[in-house]
């Protein structure tokens, strides 16, 4: 996947959802200067020029879902369960968990 935490996709789908800093900063109760913090980080790592595009490049990278914590394997289960449409960041941390488990990376459940 990407370099980024859950915290940064957060704030991410945060500013997806229009939110500004200050709004998201009240929401995660965190310090403005905290979400400026993680969205150079954020602009940084997925090499955009500003938050917008990296809004934009995260569509396309399908790291932004339906809901904040959308992106990884839980929460893919998380949507069959519930009998929800799978977004795309989840289907595509599915797909990473089945060619890491194909490859022999990760330990089975005992």
């Amino acid at each position: 996947m990407t370099g980024l935490s859950t915290r940064q996709r957060e704030i991410l789908w945060h500013r997806a959802q229009g939110l500004t800093g200050p709004q998201i900063a009240r929401h995660m109760s965190l310090a403005v200067a905290t979400i400026s913090y993680h969205e150079r980080i954020i602009c940084h790592t997925l090499r955009a020029t500003n938050i917008t595009h990296a809004v934009h490049l995260g569509h396309l990278a399908h790291l932004i879902g339906a809901r904040p914590d959308c992106g990884d394997r839980a929460a893919y289960l998380r949507h069959l369960r519930r009998h929800e449409p799978t977004c795309p960041a989840c289907k595509a941390a599915n797909a990473e968990h089945g060619i890491a488990q194909r490859a022999g990376q990760l330990k089975e459940a005992i």
